[in-house]
């Protein structure tokens, strides 16, 4: 066997406390072992660095020629060990790299601008990727460390990963101030009847998030119109006469005309996700903090 592999960071912990104490008792209490379990890990490390390293005195121990030139080889192996005990000081004015956030287009509109404002700020070094949100593809891309970061609805998001809840939105009916919706009052029923748009950014279908809502309700919306993201959705609203349920946060200075309803939608999360992978990793736990500072202080 390779003597190498024969040795470990307890002997060499009990080396230094035998160079230090010259005493075997007193270099037992100090590491927290018994006075027999020292001897026997001497006789060890005399076999490994064939050497008596310590010769027995009255009082103690003395160390041989030998053992007092390993000394400061093993005090420096044991403050390299210790380092990597040591997390570094993180420094985001010195981080560079990438960094890589998956969004729907709700959060690139509403949550990355300032996000991404912050970071440029403190961290210029540092390199961001915005790409756009694929809900098929989340997990894998995150598990394989393509993406860093994932801010979207809480039904977008596996269940296993850590998530921090941003805020809580709602959605908005809205339409074109030149629509033909004349309804001061409207009622459930009428909106439902109406031209609907819709957005369906993870699959091109007629289904919407608010559905399930209006079916509470007995009602199925007039849907005429599926759109992939909600920011297109403005510019067909004027150009068709239809209405739409938009987040609140995402139609403001849009020239949109919302339409007051006695009965409105449950509000939902906005939230930021990664793969618990990143748990411990400090350019990610700094990501997120930034965050928690700007949506929840």
């Amino acid at each position: 066997m390779n003597k190498l592999d024969r040795l470990d960071i307890k002997q060499l912990r009990i080396f230094q406390a035998l160079v230090r104490e010259k005493n075997a008792s007193k270099a037992a209490d100090q590491i927290g072992l018994t006075q027999q379990a020292v001897s026997e890990q001497l006789k060890k490390l005399r076999d490994i660095f064939n050497d008596r390293l310590f010769i027995r005195k009255t009082n103690g121990f003395v160390p041989t020629p030998y053992a007092e030139t390993l000394s400061p080889k093993i005090d420096k192996l044991l403050n390299d060990f210790q380092t990597l005990l040591n997390p570094a000081a993180f420094n985001p004015a010195t981080q560079d790299g990438t960094f890589v956030i998956a969004a729907t287009d709700y959060a690139q509109q509403v949550v990355l601008p300032d996000t991404i404002s912050k970071l440029q700020e403190l961290a210029p070094s540092l390199k961001i990727i915005i790409r756009d949100f694929e809900l098929d593809k989340l997990h894998d891309l995150m598990e394989n460390g393509k993406v860093n970061l994932a801010i979207a609805f809480p039904d977008y998001i596996p269940h296993s990963y850590p998530v921090v809840k941003l805020f809580e939105e709602h959605h908005v009916c809205v339409t074109a101030k030149t629509s033909s919706f004349k309804h001061k009052k409207p009622t459930l029923a009428q909106v439902a009847a109406y031209p609907c748009i819709i957005t369906s950014p993870s699959r091109a279908n007629f289904k919407g998030s608010i559905d399930d809502w209006f079916k509470q309700h007995n009602l199925i919306r007039n849907v005429v119109i599926s759109a992939p993201c909600f920011s297109v959705v403005p510019l067909y609203l004027e150009k068709t006469d239809a209405i739409a349920f938009l987040p609140s946060r995402a139609i403001s200075d849009l020239g949109l005309r919302e339409i007051k309803l006695k009965q409105t939608p449950k509000s939902f999360d906005v939230i930021a996700a990664w793969h618990p992978r990143y748990n411990e990793d400090a350019l990610q736990q700094w990501v997120i903090s930034l965050l928690r500072e700007e949506y929840l202080s």
